[in-house]
C-alpha cells in the first residue's frame, strides 16, 4: 500500500465528544479536544500514522474517557438470564456447603427443632437416612453435634467410645462412606453447667447451690419482697435470676488449661469412630496445639483441623441452643469467645490457629461477620469456612412465613453473600435446599 491511497476517516467527532460531562472541569484543564483538527478526506498513510499516535497518547492520559456514558452501559450485560450468568463473579455449588445435623438417643426419632423449621433432632437411624438424602444432592460434608442422655462436669458423653456421636459416625460411615464427617469438638452440650470447658471456683471452693444460697442472703429483703399480682411476681424472679447469675459468675470461671486434655480426648475418639475433619469451637486457647499433638501421638496425623478459629460471642445463637441443649446455666460465654467488636483480634486469633496447626479455619457467625470473613481471606492462604448459624436461619425463616420476604431468593442471597466475602466453604441448614435449587 502506498502513501498516496484513499483513506475515508470517519472517526464519528461528534459521538465522541458527547460523552464527555459537560460540567467536568477536566475538559478545561487535563486536556485540550481533539489533539489536531481532523475532518473525512484523502490522507497520506505518513499523515495518518502521525495522527493515529496524537490521539493514542491523549487516550493513554485521558483513559476515564471511554469509559463515559453513553459509550458503557453496564445493562448490557444484565439483559437475560444466560448473560447474567455468563458473566457472574461468584458462584454458588453444593459442593461447597457442610449440612449440621443434631444426634440424639433413641430410635426413629425425627423431633424438629421449634425455632429452626425444617431442622430436627435425629436419632443415629434417622441421622443415617438425613446423610444419604445429603450425599445424593451433591453435598460433600456433614457436622455431627451431639445431645447426649446424661451431662455430667467433665463432659463424659463428648469423649466416651460410646458417645452419641461415636455411634452416630460409625453409622453413617459405615452406610454412606463417601460422606466426609465433621465432628465439632466442644463440652457445652455433654456438660451439666453448658459452658465449653471444665468450670472451677475463682476464690473458695463451693458448690453452684450455695453459690446461689449465698447470692439470695446478701439480698434477702428482695427474695422475700411481697408481690401483689403476677407481673410483680415476674419481675422479682427475673431480678433473683439475675442476682444468682452474676454472684455465680463471679465466683466461677472456665479453667481453660485443664479444659485441653478433655478436648483433645474427645478428638482422638471421634476420629477413632470415623470422623474425617476434627472441628474445634470451644474458643479455649491452645486447644489446636493440645488437639494437633493428642492427634499425632494416637497415629491419625493426616486428620485435619478445622479452628473456628473467629467465633464472636453473639446473640445469634439462640435457636442452636434449643437444638443442643447447650445453654449456660449460669452466667454466658464472653469470657472466652470474642467480643463482636474486634476485627484485629479476629485475625491474631486466626493467625495464632494456624500458627498451632490448623489446617483451615472458620468465622462464625457469617452474615454479620463479612467484613472478618473478607479481612481473613485477603490475609490468609489456608481453606476458609464460614458458618450461617441458627439465629440467621431463624430469621430467614421466621420473615417468609410472615411473607416478608421471598424464602428462597433470600436464602440464596444470603448464601451468595458469604461466599463473596472470600468463605470457599459454607456450614449452613439450608445446604439441602440450596443444593435442590441449584441442581
Amino acid at each position: 500500500m502506498d502513501e498516496t491511497s484513499d483513506f475515508q476517516v470517519a472517526l464519528g467527532l461528534r459521538q465522541i465528544t458527547m460523552v464527555i460531562p459537560p460540567h467536568s472541569s477536566k475538559v478545561k484543564t487535563a486536556f485540550s479536544f481533539p489533539p489536531e483538527p481532523l475532518s473525512a478526506g484523502r490522507l497520506s498513510l505518513s499523515h495518518l500514522l502521525k495522527l493515529v499516535g496524537k490521539w493514542s497518547g491523549w487516550l493513554l492520559r485521558n483513559h476515564w474517557y471511554l469509559m463515559a456514558f453513553p459509550v458503557t452501559r453496564l445493562r448490557r450485560l444484565r439483559r437475560t438470564d444466560q448473560l447474567r450468568n455468563l458473566v457472574r463473579e461468584t458462584r454458588l455449588t453444593p459442593d461447597a456447603f457442610v449440612y449440621p445435623m443434631f444426634v440424639c438417643r433413641g430410635e426413629g426419632v425425627r423431633k424438629e427443632v421449634r425455632s429452626m423449621p425444617g431442622v430436627f433432632n435425629l436419632s443415629v437411624d434417622e441421622a443415617v437416612k438425613e446423610a444419604r438424602e445429603v450425599h445424593s444432592l451433591g453435598v460433600p460434608s456433614v457436622i455431627l453435634f451431639g445431645l447426649p442422655d446424661k451431662k455430667d462436669e467433665v463432659a463424659t458423653g463428648a469423649w466416651a467410645d460410646d458417645g452419641i456421636v461415636q455411634q452416630a459416625a460409625r453409622a453413617i460411615k459405615s452406610d454412606v462412606p463417601d460422606l466426609i464427617l465433621m465432628g465439632d469438638v466442644c463440652l457445652c452440650e455433654y456438660m451439666s453447667h453448658g459452658h465449653c470447658g471444665i468450670v472451677k471456683s475463682s476464690s473458695t471452693p463451693m458448690s453452684l447451690g450455695a453459690a446461689a444460697r449465698d447470692a439470695l442472703s446478701a439480698r434477702r429483703g428482695v427474695a422475700v419482697k411481697r408481690v401483689k399480682n403476677e407481673e410483680e411476681k415476674l419481675k422479682v424472679i427475673d431480678e433473683l435470676a439475675s442476682i444468682v447469675a452474676s454472684v455465680v459468675e463471679s465466683k466461677f470461671e472456665i479453667d481453660n488449661d485443664a479444659s485441653l486434655e478433655l478436648l483433645a480426648r474427645t478428638s482422638v475418639s471421634l476420629t477413632r469412630a470415623g470422623i474425617d475433619i476434627i472441628a474445634p469451637s470451644d474458643m479455649m486457647d491452645g486447644r489446636v496445639a493440645a488437639i494437633r499433638r493428642a492427634l499425632d501421638e494416637a497415629g491419625f496425623s493426616n486428620t485435619p483441623i478445622l479452628s473456628y478459629a473467629a467465633k464472636f460471642a453473639s446473640g445469634f445463637y439462640g435457636p442452636f441452643r434449643e437444638a443442643a441443649d447447650s445453654t449456660p446455666q449460669f452466667g454466658d460465654r464472653r469470657s472466652y469467645q470474642m467480643d463482636g467488636a474486634n476485627l484485629r483480634e479476629a485475625m491474631r486469633e486466626i493467625e495464632l490457629d494456624v500458627e498451632e496447626g490448623a489446617d483451615m479455619i472458620m468465622v462464625k457467625p457469617a452474615m454479620p461477620y463479612l467484613d472478618v470473613i473478607a479481612a481473613a481471606r485477603d490475609r490468609f492462604d489456608l481453606p476458609l469456612a464460614a458458618y450461617q448459624v441458627s439465629g440467621e436461619y431463624a430469621m430467614i425463616e421466621a420473615a417468609a412465613r410472615n411473607g416478608w420476604i421471598e424464602r428462597d431468593r433470600v436464602m440464596m442471597e444470603s448464601l451468595q453473600s458469604i461466599r463473596r466475602a472470600g468463605a470457599s466453604i459454607v456450614l449452613t441448614y439450608y445446604a439441602k435446599e440450596a443444593a435442590r435449587l441449584l441442581a
